[in-house]
């Protein structure tokens, strides 16, 4: 039986890919920027990785944004 994603992980991964696509960057570029690999980062953005305190901000400063704006974006996207 497949596990359900937790839906305010597919919107926080949502919130994230609209980021950096908004700034015209690859998954791979972003990965770069801060420090991580692209396939985390890919399962990040499909929701499927329950991501720590310390990587979110990793991505967020990356994408030159606050991790409280990711979180506010996936809040409004439920």
């Amino acid at each position: 039986m497949k596990r359900q994603k937790p839906k305010r992980l597919i919107a926080l991964g949502r919130a994230v890919r609209g980021t950096r696509l908004r700034l015209g960057i690859s998954q791979e570029d972003l990965a770069h920027r801060c420090g991580l690999d692209r396939t985390y980062i890919g399962g990040v953005e499909r929701g499927e990785r329950n991501l720590g305190v310390l990587n979110l901000h990793k991505i967020a400063d990356a994408l030159g944004v606050s991790a409280a704006d990711l979180l506010l974006q996936a809040g409004s996207k439920q």
